[in-house]
């Protein structure tokens, strides 16, 4: 996929607020400070589309980008150690929660894990919160140029060693790296197949 086109469309913090569309939708999420906005800039091509912070918790509403007038990319806030206020994360728990539940047109949710961290329980919550609401999903481990191979392939194989204790299947992985730009061409290669997927689907009724 050619990313000829990415434009901010919104930010809310309600998803029956979001844009009135059939357009399918990627929501990107992950643990404060792992590289989120700097993996959405490298997939989209365009440094400053997603604003990046060393400041955990930088992303507080819910972004909408419109990618080549087809499909939806929506940077969620992140969720864990950011430094605000309980009643500020219960806020973006709630306004998180609701829109994963509310958004009809949202085709998967990507999970962003650093790859250099053993298995942390609040991605593990979170992946569980996604089963058990029966919302698409796939893991994009970040980071991995800040390590050796070796190391990366160990912390992965660790953390889906964890979540075959739960799961019956394992979700879909990539490896991603804002700076030397690995798991860009499989990542929009994946979106555009759920694309087509998505509106043949529409088409059949």
């Amino acid at each position: 996929m050619k990313i000829k086109e990415a434009k901010f469309i919104c930010s809310n913090t309600r998803a029956d607020l979001c844009p009135t569309t059939t357009l399918p939708e990627y929501a990107f999420i992950g643990r404060s400070n792992v590289g989120k906005s700097s993996l959405i800039n490298m997939l989209t091509n365009h440094l400053k589309l997603a604003k990046t912070s060393s400041f955990p918790g930088k992303t507080q509403l819910i972004n909408h980008f419109l990618i080549n007038e087809e499909w939806y990319l929506v940077d969620l806030p992140g969720y864990g150690w950011a430094k605000v206020s309980k009643d500020s994360r219960e806020a973006w728990r709630k306004m998180i929660n609701f829109y994963l539940k509310n958004r009809p047109n949202l085709a998967c949710v990507f999970v962003l894990i650093d790859s250099r961290l053993p298995a942390q329980k609040v991605d593990l919550d979170f992946i569980e919160l996604l089963g058990t609401m029966g919302v698409p999903f796939v893991l994009i481990f970040t980071k991995t140029d800040k390590q050796s191979a070796p190391k990366t392939d160990s912390n992965i194989a660790a953390f889906m060693q964890v979540l075959k204790e739960s799961w019956d299947e394992l979700p879909m992985m990539f490896r991603s790296s804002s700076t030397s730009k690995e798991g860009r061409e499989e990542i929009l290669s994946f979106i555009e197949e759920i694309n087509e997927r998505y509106h043949n689907q529409e088409d059949s009724y």
